[in-house]
C-alpha cells in the first residue's frame, strides 16, 4: 500500500528526512511519533505529493502509493487514494458552512446527489458532528473544525488516511470519538490509518504498529508493546510513557462548584464582571464573573465548543463582550496592551509575520520600549530555540513554529501569559520544560492562563482550575485533594 525506500528531504540544505525506508500494508493500522522536528509532518506531506507538489522541497528515493508513483503525480489525482488532515485544519477548511464542506469534494468526482448525501451523512456522524450541519464554519471552535476537516477527508472514502496530530484541539468525548471511528474504518473497511502523534495513549493500544522517528531517521519500527519496552529510548526522545488511558484524567482534580479564592490585601491582576459574548445570534459566553491574582498558575478547561478561545480573546482584547466589563490592577491600566496581556494563538502562524526566528521574538520588546536583545535572548532560550535564530518561521515544523510564537509573546514580558492549546507539534519534554519554566515566572509575579485539553499537563502544573461548559462557569478552585506538588510526586512515581 505504501513502500518508501531511501527517501530524503530538504528544505534548505540540511535534510528533514535522511535515507528514511519501510512498507506500510494494505489495511494496517500504524502509529508514527518521534520529537519535535524529527520530520514526522514532512513525511506525512511527502507522502500525499504536496512535497515538492505545492511546498518547494527537494525529494529523492522512491515513494509507491496504492501502487502509484507519488513523486509523478500531482496532490489532485493521489487525492482519492490517500487524505491527509493537516495540524491546523484550517488550512484545509474553505467553505462557508459545514454541510457545504463536506459535500464539496464529493461533489466534485461528479457523483450523483444520493451518494453525495449518504457520503456526507456518515463522515458527519463518524466524527460526531452531524448536529452542526448548518453551522457557519467561523463560529465554529477549534476542536470543532478538526472534526470537520477529518469528516471532509473521510467523504473522499481513501484508502489510506493520514493523520497530523489529530487530538491536538479535541477533548477526550472528541478523542474517544475518533478513536472508535478509526479503528471501525480500519477494521471493517480495510481503510489504511497512518497517525502521527505525540501522545501515545489514544493510539498505543489500536495501533498494531509503531514507527518511531529522530532526527529524520527511523529509530524504531514495530508492535507497540515492543517499541514501548524501552523505557529510557522514550525518555531520550521526550515521549510519554502511555501507562493511562486517555479519558477524562484530569477530571477528578476538578474542584466541585466555585470557590472563593479572594486573596485579603492583594488587588485582582484582571477581573471578569459580568461577561457575555456572542457570535452573531448565538451567545458563546453566559455571565462569567471571575477574578485572576498575580503569580497565578491557572488552567482553562472545559469541552470543545465550551468558550475557552472566547474568553480568552475577551482577556486579550480581541473579543468585545456584549455585556459585561474587564477591569485591570490599578498599576496595568496605562500600559499598552502588549505589556498586559500576551496570548499565543491556537494556529501560532497567524501570528507570525517576519523573516526570521530572531527577528520574531525581537519585534514585540523594541516596539514596547524594551532592552529587545536580552528580552528576545530569554525567550529563544525558555522556547528551545536558540539554534535556530537564523531560519525563516516558514521552513520549521508546525511544533517549531508554535515555540516561535511563544518565544515572541514571551519577550513582551506580559503581566498576564494565556497559551490557548500550546501542545500542538511539541513533544513531551519541550513542554515540560517549558512550563517549568512559566511557573518560575509565576514565582516572579506574571500569570498564567493555559487553555489545554492535555490532562497530563493538567494534572502536573495546574495550581488553579477554572471549568466551562456550555459558556457557563461551573467550576473554579484550587486542584483536587492532595495540591498539585503531591500530585506531581505521584505521578513521578507511577511514571505517567
Amino acid at each position: 500500500m505504501i513502500d518508501v525506500a531511501g527517501l530524503t528531504v530538504r528544505y534548505a540544505e540540511d535534510p528533514v528526512l535522511r535515507n528514511l525506508s519501510f512498507r506500510v500494508k494494505e489495511g494496517e493500522f500504524v502509529l508514527v511519533t518521534g520529537p519535535t522536528g524529527c520530520g514526522k509532518s514532512t513525511l506525512a506531506l511527502t507522502l500525499c505529493g504536496l512535497l515538492p507538489g505545492v511546498r518547494p522541497a527537494r525529494v529523492e528515493g522512491r515513494i509507491s502509493v496504492a501502487g502509484v508513483d507519488a513523486r509523478s503525480r500531482r496532490p489532485h489525482e493521489l487525492a482519492q487514494s490517500i487524505g491527509i488532515v493537516f495540524q491546523n485544519p484550517a488550512a484545509q477548511i474553505f467553505n462557508g458552512t459545514v454541510e457545504d464542506e463536506v459535500t464539496f469534494a464529493p461533489r466534485n468526482l461528479g457523483l450523483c446527489a444520493e451518494e453525495v448525501s449518504g457520503r456526507t451523512s456518515r463522515a458527519l456522524e463518524s466524527v460526531g458532528i452531524n448536529h452542526l450541519r448548518s453551522r457557519v464554519i467561523r463560529t465554529l471552535s477549534a476542536g470543532e473544525k478538526q472534526r470537520l476537516a477529518i469528516a471532509s477527508v473521510l467523504s473522499l472514502n481513501p484508502r489510506i488516511l493520514v493523520l497530523d496530530e489529530p487530538t491536538a484541539n479535541l477533548d477526550w468525548r472528541g478523542v474517544e470519538m475518533l478513536v472508535s471511528t478509526l479503528i471501525r474504518l480500519n477494521r471493517e473497511q480495510g481503510l489504511t490509518v497512518l497517525v502521527i502523534e505525540h501522545r501515545l495513549p489514544a493510539f498505543y493500544r489500536p495501533a498494531g504498529r509503531m514507527l518511531v522517528l529522530r532526527k529524520g531517521e527511523l529509530a524504531a519500527d514495530g508492535a507497540p508493546e515492543q517499541v514501548l519496552t524501552d523505557r529510557q529510548r522514550l525518555v531520550d526522545l521526550g515521549l510519554r510513557f502511555p501507562r493511562r488511558t486517555f479519558r477524562g484524567g484530569f477530571e477528578r482534580y476538578v474542584p466541585k462548584g466555585i470557590r472563593s479564592l479572594q486573596r485579603p490585601g492583594q488587588e485582582p491582576l484582571v477581573t471578569l464582571k459580568g461577561i457575555c459574548a456572542h457570535y452573531g445570534r448565538r451567545r458563546v459566553l453566559h455571565d462569567i464573573s471571575c477574578s485572576l491574582y498575580p503569580g497565578e498558575f491557572a488552567v482553562l478547561v472545559g469541552d470543545n465548543g465550551a468558550g475557552k478561545s472566547t474568553l480568552a480573546g475577551v482577556l486579550a482584547g480581541l473579543v468585545r463582550p456584549r455585556q459585561g466589563k474587564v477591569v485591570w490592577a490599578r498599576s496595568l491600566r496605562r500600559l499598552a496592551p502588549g505589556r498586559r496581556v500576551g496570548f499565543l494563538f491556537q494556529n501560532a502562524f497567524d501570528q507570525l509575520l517576519l523573516d526570521t526566528v530572531a527577528e520574531e521574538a525581537a519585534f514585540a520588546p523594541a516596539n514596547l520600549g524594551l532592552d529587545a536583545p536580552r528580552c528576545a535572548a530569554a525567550a529563544l532560550k525558555a522556547a528551545g530555540l536558540s539554534g535556530l535564530t537564523h531560519r525563516a518561521p516558514t521552513t520549521l515544523s508546525v511544533g517549531q513554529q508554535q515555540s516561535t510564537a511563544l518565544a515572541a509573546v514571551l519577550a513582551a514580558e506580559p503581566a498576564l501569559l494565556i497559551l490557548d492549546e500550546p501542545t500542538r507539534g511539541q513533544d513531551w519534554l519541550q513542554l515540560s520544560r517549558l512550563m517549568t519554566y512559566l511557573r518560575g515566572l509565576t514565582r516572579r509575579g506574571m500569570s498564567v492562563l493555559l487553555i489545554t485539553h492535555d490532562d497530563k499537563l493538567i494534572c502536573r502544573f495546574a495550581e488553579r482550575i477554572i471549568c466551562l461548559e456550555e459558556g457557563r462557569l461551573t467550576a473554579d478552585g484550587l486542584p483536587g485533594p492532595g495540591g498539585a506538588r503531591q500530585k506531581l510526586e505521584l505521578q513521578e512515581v507511577s511514571g505517567l
